[in-house]
Parts: C-alpha cells; sequence; structure tokens
C-alpha cells in the first residue's frame, strides 16, 4: 500500500473525527440533530475500521471482516477498550436496518461514550505512524 493512500485515510478520518466532534458539541437537541450525528458516526466509524485494516495490511495482518478488524487491532495493541469498539460496531449495524426513535436516541447516547475512545485511538495511530512525509496534519 503506498504511503499517499494510507496518509489519504488519516487524514479523512481525521476530518470525519471533526465533523463528529462537532455534532456531539451541539447545544439544540431534536431529531433531526440525533439523525445527523447518527449519519455522522456511521460515516466516522466506516472510515475508522476501513483505515484500520489498511494499517494492519500495512504490517502484514489481513483481516476479513470490520469485527475482524476490530480484535485484531485490539490484539496488538491499538485499541484499547475492545469491547467499546465491538459495542460500536453493533450500534452501526443496528442504525443501518432498523430506526425508531427510541434507538436512536439509545445510540445517540451511547455514540457520546465512544468519542473519547475514538479521538484517542485515533491519536495513537496518528503517532504510530506519523514520519517525515508521512505526518498527518495536527488537530
Amino acid at each position: 500500500m503506498s504511503h499517499r493512500k494510507l496518509r489519504q485515510s488519516m487524514e479523512n478520518l481525521q476530518k470525519a473525527i471533526r465533523r463528529l466532534e462537532d455534532a456531539l458539541n451541539e447545544d439544540e437537541i431534536n431529531s433531526l440533530y440525533i439523525d445527523g450525528t447518527i449519519q455522522r458516526f456511521e460515516f466516522t466509524f466506516e472510515l475508522y475500521w476501513k483505515t484500520l485494516k489498511r494499517l494492519l495490511e500495512e504490517e502484514g495482518i489481513e483481516p476479513k471482516t470490520p469485527r475482524d478488524t476490530l480484535k485484531r487491532a485490539y490484539a496488538i495493541g491499538w485499541l484499547e477498550n475492545e469491547e467499546s469498539w465491538l459495542q460500536m460496531l453493533r450500534d452501526r449495524n443496528e442504525t443501518s436496518y432498523v430506526y425508531d426513535e427510541e434507538k436512536a436516541k439509545r445510540i445517540y447516547k451511547h455514540i457520546a461514550g465512544y468519542f473519547p475512545e475514538m479521538k484517542a485511538t485515533f491519536n495513537v495511530l496518528k503517532e504510530k505512524y506519523k514520519d517525515s512525509e508521512n505526518e498527518v496534519p495536527n488537530d
């Protein structure tokens, strides 16, 4: 994999994390706001597991599914809380297929709890993969 693709993955993930953070910092919470936050979470999570997969492939590890990717990233110490990431995956899958207001509110609350883990993990990955040619911009 080229350093350019890896850098682009990290930059896209960083932008998605910032947008999710913006959504979580809004003061007015209504159904439209919750829907938008969930959509940003879905997008950010998708970028996350795909970026982790790319990074694992750089290490010679070939995960097959999002779940496998998360488990392998945890096994080598890139993720601190495996159960939290697996719950993110379950919530992501649930938002894709079923929607009702109560589930949306529950998942929205989960997202707010997940965000610190997502941001901390990004910082770990950014530190691990920065070098003079491939440095990801700072926050």
